[in-house]
């Protein structure tokens, strides 16, 4: 695997940026880790970093690039800083950034295909949420998604977060608006996907039973089951907001989209 660090220039943002990017490699004498990689262009895993993270932290946290070796699969993980992957009331357009700038950049650079059947998406947390939300407000895009203790009930969270250093990153983010019924709502994006013609992505949702978003990804479970999305999958079990929850169940997420032999 080829392990990039890029810094690049973005006309949204109107500042350098950072990505980080794993890109396939063919190995045949690498010891402990094979790398397999196709020809042509390179199916892709958009994998998005939570509220107090950055760019590099599942390179940091996990073994996501041990994990995609065997796949052939590229995978980009862009900053977005505190910015729910939103067009900030307060802050700048980071919605704009990653669903029309970041996939075009990118692609630009490195050979990533563009088909929708080789694009996926997957997050933690903030950006659980922000995968939901891309591949539900463009599900022509996304073979399919995955949210990891996701912040998926963001109005819930905005509630109870209220005085919180997490309250006061959404007062910047949001504003004084009730995002219920918008398109920052997955409530609404989910009620929307009914009148969607053509293929959906498939969502995966996995969350820990000792995870402080619990009960968030409860409320979104039970709306998806009431939507009858078409393609959804639900799993927990025990586990907390944790590191060692995230880098056993992102191998779960790449067996399930993903799977050998």
């Amino acid at each position: 695997m080829a392990l990039i660090t890029c810094r690049f220039f973005s006309e949204t943002l109107g500042m350098s940026t950072s990505m980080t990017v794993i890109l396939p490699q063919q190995t045949a004498s690498q010891i402990g880790m094979a790398g397999r990689s196709g020809s042509g262009k390179f199916p892709t895993l958009y994998l998005l970093h939570g509220l107090s993270d950055d760019d590099t932290i599942w390179t940091r946290r996990t073994s996501i690039e041990r994990y995609v070796a065997p796949l052939g699969l590229a995978v980009v993980m862009p900053n977005v800083h505190k910015s729910f992957y939103t067009d900030m009331e307060h802050g700048d357009a980071y919605w704009t950034f990653l669903s029309e700038e970041l996939p075009a950049v990118a692609r630009s650079f490195f050979p990533l295909s563009d088909e929708r059947e080789h694009n996926y998406v997957a997050g933690l947390s903030m950006g659980g949420y922000g995968a939901f939300k891309w591949a539900l407000r463009h599900p022509d895009r996304f073979a399919a998604a995955a949210s990891l203790s996701g912040a998926l009930d963001i109005a819930a969270r905005i509630e109870k977060e209220k005085g919180t250093w997490i309250g006061r990153a959404t007062d910047l983010i949001f504003g004084n608006k009730d995002v219920r019924g918008t398109e920052n709502d997955l409530f609404r994006l989910l009620e929307d996907a009914r009148g969607v013609e053509g293929p959906k992505p498939a969502l995966y949702q996995l969350c820990g039973t000792e995870d402080f978003l619990y009960e968030d990804n409860l409320s979104f479970k039970k709306a998806c089951e009431e939507s009858g999305y078409p393609d959804y999958a639900y799993e927990e079990g025990p586990g907390d907001h944790s590191w060692e929850y995230w880098d056993e169940n992102i191998q779960k997420v790449l067996a399930r989209f993903f799977p050998q032999g």
